[in-house]
């Protein structure tokens, strides 16, 4: 199962990368999904917590990053900066045994696991917002919406309480579990 849980990020990074080598000139400024972040802001998002995986597979804290990775971090070059960041990440979490570990988040330790369950739900969802931004591609890998949505079911209060997803959006009974995921995460795919 941790290599599934490795594969399938991997091929959501993977994707990530297309998508964020098909936003044009002119996409950079476009609204998301996500209210607060235009396309450049959702980026810089998924970028920066590639930049952080590292550091926190390998135990380091909050506090030992420090400040490095705050505020831009793209640069005049933004998919140049994504594509030099995820492969580091994809490959702290592909370490024998790393997915054994604790990493330590700003809200204290977690399972590394669960981290990488939550980074590739950042990389699926994110993936997608960024797709429906800038009208490419918006699948999501189906083994990665069957895992996530499972996941984030049996942790719905926590998904509703956090405040970190909008409201869930009702779905078709028949949807996808793409559909499905996408609609519990507040999403209207």
């Amino acid at each position: 199962m941790a290599e599934d849980l490795v594969e399938l990020f991997r091929r959501s990074i993977d994707q990530c990368t297309a998508r964020i080598e098909g936003i044009g000139d002119d996409q950079w400024r476009a609204t998301t999904p996500c209210a607060d972040w235009d396309v450049r802001a959702l980026v810089n998002h998924l970028t920066g917590e590639q930049l952080w995986a590292p550091h926190l597979v390998a135990g380091e804290t909050i506090a030992d990053v420090g400040d490095r990775y705050d505020g831009d971090v793209l640069g005049d070059d933004p998919a140049a900066t994504w594509r030099a960041a995820a492969p580091s990440s994809v490959a702290a979490f592909a370490q024998p045994g790393a997915l054994d570990g604790t990493v330590h988040l700003s809200y204290g330790d977690e399972s590394c696991r669960e981290y990488l369950t939550q980074m590739l739900t950042d990389a699926a969802v994110h993936g997608w917002d960024i797709a429906r931004a800038t009208g490419q591609d918006e699948r999501i890998d189906p083994a990665a919406a069957t895992l996530l949505l499972a996941h984030w079911r049996e942790r719905e209060e926590l998904v509703r309480g956090s405040g970190i997803f909008g409201d869930a959006v009702d779905v078709p009974d028949d949807a996808g579990d793409d559909v499905k995921l996408l609609g519990l995460l507040g999403r209207r795919p």
